[in-house]
């Protein structure tokens, strides 16, 4: 009976992550009915098992049966009471009886997901752009990004590829300072693909074929007369374009891709890089993995590994290593499992070697108040970016960056692990620059500030000004939401240009703009997020729209018909939202991909301001 009694103690601080239909919390009904009767249940079963150790010294059973009826009345109120006081009080009074409780909830959600300090600025949306505008803003003009992740993918993988057993797992963001400029880049690693040797065996396989090799960067908003992208960095072994990009290390032991264990300093040199006719070998040079020093650590890994071709090897020497968890999220899970890692670590080039980046979170659902949102299948109603994690992709060595040290989660995990953290300010400079506002939690802050930027509980409860994320088109008959996009550009009334990600909105089930959110990247305002809200008297056309009119435009139209005949197909880019000064570009590429070939080029772009104006042409 008392455990029982504690199990309904328990349930008491449970009511304030529930929710109804207007709060995220415990509401009016929570706090005035289901409590005080979760207390009476409480005092019932404690009154009862103090029954139940009198009736030891008192003949009868007459107290315990009091204390059971007692407690199925109070369990029967517990379903009657609250319907009651949800039906005839709350509901014809919501607004009112609910008011206080949509207030914690609002003010909870948007510390929860550390929105409480976003600055919202006014854009008058002006359609009036000048070339005077223009030219003021050339940087940002000359910043746009014509190359998407797809498309641009797809041109490596045929390019750069070299080899079957390379493969490029994904295009990353970033920016660099390219003679004296700033300059928005995408690359993308060539790993190794060790299922798709064309002689697949142990030795080649764990000794032989052990690592990726370089990378292709180029940068984003410039395209070569044939429609490809430009390369700073290509070809094996790398060359540059760039002095400020060399690269002296460009084995990758550690990747997205990798996953496999292999041998190093065997006696089998490993194969590094292919060179016309031959092929260029190597010995790891590197401090990662572990030792198989002895022959019990042999037959230790043999064991772990399986492998029984490890113990009877002679390649193996006392100077081999092995290395293992070499998939950088595999390996960071392993340094700290209780992190929430974000889906897209991306690589830096530092000082002539690579290092992965990776975003970790910290996560709860027991967020008072709270609403909950969703990350990589993950229920949470509370995330913070506290760590940076740098992986060296030769050596394999982790370290964790405090990045947030204000949030109390993480504050734990340090006390409980003093050695694991250290402070962002000791993070090399070089790798602090290429610091940038993670996907994720900028996707989930977007989707829940797009309600909980109605801070007055009237307007919430209403929904009279709820916003969701800008579609630009349809899939599968819903909307296909827009992702957050990187790019180099100046906010309205700042004086320099910055890298940043951004996310527009548009009003519940509208199509016009609404607002657009910006979270800056750079080192001085890292981490500030600001919201431009049109005046809603203002009809701004959003990026749907845009769509619907460029579709609509006969030259635009007409071109794309003539490509469809002569067997290509046209591959619309991302849909750009770029603002100058008070006005609204907006920019999306036009690729066009052979059906007997798989290299996109780009060959046009699109460019629309205001309601009317709409241009293709074949550069920006």
């Amino acid at each position: 009976v008392s455990v029982l009694a504690w199990r309904y103690y328990l349930d008491l601080p449970a009511l304030l992550y529930g929710s109804s239909n207007s709060v995220s919390g415990a509401g009016y009904t929570d706090i005035n009915a289901h409590a005080p009767l979760l207390w009476a249940k409480i005092a019932v079963l404690l009154l009862l098992a103090l029954a139940a150790l009198a009736s030891i010294f008192i003949r009868g059973l007459r107290l315990i049966v009091v204390g059971v009826s007692l407690f199925v009345l109070v369990a029967a109120a517990s379903f009657i009471y609250p319907l009651l006081v949800q039906r005839f009080s709350v509901a014809p009074n919501e607004l009112q009886k609910e008011s206080p409780y949509i207030s914690y909830s609002i003010a909870a959600t948007r510390k929860a997901y550390n929105l409480a300090t976003v600055e919202e600025r006014d854009l008058t949306g002006s359609s009036t752009l000048t070339a005077q505008d223009i030219q003021d803003n050339r940087r940002t003009i000359n910043a746009i990004r014509l190359w998407d992740q797809g498309p641009l993918l797809s041109t490596f993988a045929q390019l750069q590829e070299i080899r079957p057993y390379y493969g490029f797992m994904g295009v990353d963001n970033d920016r660099y300072k390219i003679n004296g400029e700033e300059q928005q880049v995408m690359l993308s690693v060539r790993e190794l693909e060790s299922e798709k040797l064309p002689n697949r065996n142990w030795i080649n396989e764990r000794l032989i074929f052990t690592h990726g090799y370089g990378v292709t960067l180029g940068p984003v908003h410039q395209v070569t007369p044939g429609g490809l992208p430009v390369l700073f960095i290509k070809d094996i072994p790398p060359s540059t374009t760039v002095p400020d990009l060399k690269i002296e290390r460009p084995e990758v032991y550690f990747g997205e891709m990798t996953n496999e264990q292999v041998y190093v300093r065997t006696k089998q040199q490993e194969f590094n890089y292919p060179e016309g006719e031959k092929n260029q070998f190597t010995t790891y040079e590197g401090t990662g993995g572990v030792s198989l020093g002895s022959y019990f650590r042999k037959l230790l890994f043999s064991t772990r590994f399986g492998e029984l071709k490890l113990m009877l090897s002679d390649d193996i020497t006392a100077e081999s290593r092995v290395l293992f968890n070499r998939n950088i999220k595999e390996r960071l899970s392993q340094v700290a499992p209780f992190l929430t890692l974000d889906r897209d670590p991306y690589l830096v080039i530092s000082g002539g070697k690579f290092y992965w980046l990776c975003d970790a979170y910290t996560t709860s659902d027991r967020y008072p108040y709270s609403q909950r949102a969703r990350i990589n299948n993950q229920s949470l109603n509370y995330i913070r970016n506290s760590v940076k994690a740098v992986i060296d992709a030769y050596n394999g060595s982790v370290q964790l960056y405090l990045s947030d040290e204000r949030d109390p989660l993480i504050q734990t995990y340090a006390r409980i692990f003093p050695a694991l953290f250290k402070p962002l300010k000791e993070m090399p400079s070089d790798l602090q620059q290429h610091l940038r506002y993670p996907e994720d939690i900028f996707r989930i802050q977007t989707q829940v500030y797009a309600t909980f930027h109605m801070d007055q509980p009237q307007v919430f409860y209403n929904k009279e000004d709820q916003w969701e994320v800008a579609s630009a088109g349809d899939r599968d008959g819903q909307p296909d939401l827009m992702e957050p996009y990187y790019s180099i550009m100046k906010l309205p009334g700042a004086k320099a240009e910055e890298f940043l990600v951004m996310l527009p909105f548009v009003p519940k089930n509208k199509q016009n703009l609404a607002a657009w959110m910006v979270a800056r990247c750079d080192p001085d305002h890292y981490g500030q997020m600001v919201v431009y809200r049109i005046p809603k008297q203002k009809q701004i056309f959003g990026p749907k729209q845009i769509i619907g009119r460029i579709n609509q435009d006969a030259e635009i139209s007409g071109q794309l018909t003539l490509w469809g005949q002569r067997g290509s197909k046209a591959v619309f880019g991302t849909m750009l939202l770029i603002p100058i000064k008070e006005s609204l570009l907006y920019v999306q590429p036009l690729y066009l991909q052979a059906d007997t070939g798989k290299i996109p080029e780009l060959k046009r772009v699109i460019v629309a301001h205001g309601e009317d104006r709409i241009a293709m042409g074949e550069t920006l």
